[in-house]
């Protein structure tokens, strides 16, 4: 029973974290638009600064990209644990830029920055722990065929 418990929190954090990325990348592509966009870019707060955040927004999304293939290829998922704290740092990071631009932020930022955060660091735990648990496995069962 306990089990079916633990089968499905992996099941569900497996596919909170492919939402996230889908809702990572989407997003990050869409802030280029004006009228698709998860966020609000309103010109009067930006100015010039507009096609910064959206830029910085494109980077992000090809970015995790490149990491999800190299995790793919590799097969080694605990990486999206650092990409994870790093995600959750683009709140302080936007909090900074809102701050010396002396602009104010869509409060969906951070939201967008919290929920991908941490789906990338539960992922990358239930992997690791996943990858740790057959290792043990392995170990006992060598153990035994001594």
């Amino acid at each position: 029973m306990a089990f079916k418990g633990l089968q499905s929190i992996k099941f569900l954090l497996e596919i909170n974290f492919y939402i996230s990325v889908i809702v990572l990348i989407a997003g990050s592509i869409l802030s280029v638009s004006g009228s698709y966009s998860f966020f609000e870019f309103n010109e009067e707060l930006y100015g010039a600064l507009d096609n910064n955040l959206r830029m910085i927004m494109v980077y992000l999304a090809l970015t995790e990209g490149i990491i999800l293939g190299y995790c793919f290829f590799r097969k080694n998922f605990q990486v999206m644990i650092p990409v994870g704290f790093f995600l959750i740092l683009m709140i302080g990071s936007m909090e900074f830029y809102s701050e010396i631009n002396s602009i104010e932020i869509d409060e969906n930022f951070f939201q967008f920055f919290l929920y991908t955060g941490i789906s990338h660091i539960l992922f990358g735990v239930m992997v690791g722990i996943e990858k740790n648990s057959v290792n043990a496995q392995n170990e006992k069962s060598s153990k035994l065929s001594e």
